[in-house]
């Protein structure tokens, strides 16, 4: 099958509030679609034309705009977007918070078995229509909802809380240190995103005294041993990924185009108690987690010492904490060395959601799997501007991404390099 290239695409400004703006998901979707064409040198009547031939098709990543803003039929909502859209083949995938995951995935799959030269895959979610605690209840249809969402008052941050119970369980992780390392990571991102231009929080105050303060006025807590520090964002947002085949790439006139080099995708039991009891001989606090991470190093023909930058899905600090491990960087139960010894910092060995992550970029659920996307093909790249990692003088030359549905129900990871 033939390589996929990436030529880029765009994001929207996480920080906006639409409904404030009076805007609805239209206006969201025409200005993110709008930019990332222009970003990749493309326009609406590229599209048309691609189409003449069957050459293009769009992939709409989202959780769950039925519950937010009343609307279903989201692929065939992008005709609104542009006539140039119309007949052009798009569809929905929904994999609660890997939605647009699950739509690269089919996007980039179409691409290597050589279906269509052009794909687009589209994330987004609009959440900051409702109030908090009906935000809480509509996010609970991402786990088992009537088992362990309903009439549960904020229950995610009450799930990895028991992740965060089950961590501290299996490894003897005295409990301070654990506490204090989930601090440093929430200081870690919310500094990251403070680089950030698109990052919702990149003018928001966090450091370490707050952050390990939880049940305070400043950091309340929300949810078993986590607090407000420890949680991502209420976002409103999307992101654009634009993927090509090498026919595309050549008739573009493309260059050393960064390209997928490699994925995973494993789905673990439902239920969480079922998830932490099904391999309880697994050193891994989340065994599906990691062998999605195993089977893209295997994939790619990379492991983690090939890694230069990862993107990874810190809905909660404790689903971070865990990540570190399952990317190789640590054995399970030492992750809190790599992260007191700054290997995971913005200029450490391993530095995980430059971008500030969904703790410090936002998380708008269905399009956070296309927002690391984009940003690991940034970072490989060289256009991720003010949050640039360089090592030893050098960009990335890999870059790997891990985004997770409910209780890292769905896993997926992608590996992009050049």
């Amino acid at each position: 099958m033939s390589r996929v290239f990436i030529l880029g695409g765009a994001q929207t400004d996480f920080e906006r509030n639409w409904t404030k703006e009076g805007k609805n998901v239209i206006a969201l979707l025409k200005e993110v679609m709008t930019d990332a064409l222009v970003q990749v040198g493309l326009s609406f009547s590229d599209l048309e034309e691609l189409n003449k031939n069957n050459r293009v098709a769009c992939f709409v990543g989202n959780f769950i705009a039925e519950n937010y803003i009343n609307q279903g039929h989201l692929g065939a909502l992008l005709t609104e977007v542009s006539p140039s859209l119309y007949g052009i083949p798009s569809a929905r995938y929904e994999a609660a918070c890997a939605s647009s995951s699950v739509a690269l995935d089919a996007a980039i799959t179409k691409v290597k078995s050589e279906d269509y030269d052009l794909t687009i895959v589209v994330g987004w979610e609009l959440m900051k229509t409702v109030d908090s605690k009906e935000c809480g209840d509509i996010l609970g249809r991402a786990a088992y909802y009537e088992k362990e969402g309903k009439e549960v008052l904020f229950p995610f941050p009450k799930l990895f809380s028991k992740l965060a119970d089950e961590t501290l369980a299996k490894y003897s992780v005295d409990e301070k240190r654990y506490m204090d390392a989930l601090a440093r990571i929430s200081k870690i991102n919310y500094d990251n995103a403070k680089r950030n231009p698109l990052a919702q929080t990149r003018k928001w105050f966090m450091n370490y005294e707050q952050a390990r303060n939880r049940g305070t006025e400043t950091n309340a807590s929300i949810g078993g041993r986590l607090a407000v520090s420890d949680c991502s964002q209420v976002t409103d947002g999307a992101a654009v990924v634009v993927l090509a085949s090498e026919k595309m790439v050549s008739e573009l006139g493309i260059q050393n185009a960064p390209y997928v080099k490699g994925y995973g995708h494993r789905t673990a039991p439902m239920l969480f108690e079922k998830k932490i009891n099904e391999k309880p001989d697994s050193k891994y606090i989340l065994p599906w987690t990691r062998q999605t991470v195993l089977d893209a190093y295997k994939r790619s023909g990379l492991g983690v010492q090939d890694i230069d930058a990862f993107e990874t899905h810190d809905c909660f600090t404790s689903s971070e904490y865990a990540a570190i491990s399952a990317f190789g960087i640590t054995e399970p139960g030492m992750e809190y060395g790599a992260i007191e010894e700054g290997i995971i910092a913005f200029d450490g060995m391993y530095p995980i959601n430059p971008s500030g992550g969904l703790m410090g970029c936002g998380h708008p659920v269905g399009g956070s799997g296309c927002r690391m996307f984009l940003d690991i093909f940034k970072q490989v790249s060289c256009k991720a501007g003010g949050y640039q990692v360089i090592k030893n003088g050098k960009i990335p030359q890999n870059a790997m991404m891990l985004n997770i549905g409910g209780t890292a129900t769905t896993n997926y990871v992608f590996i992009v390099g050049r």
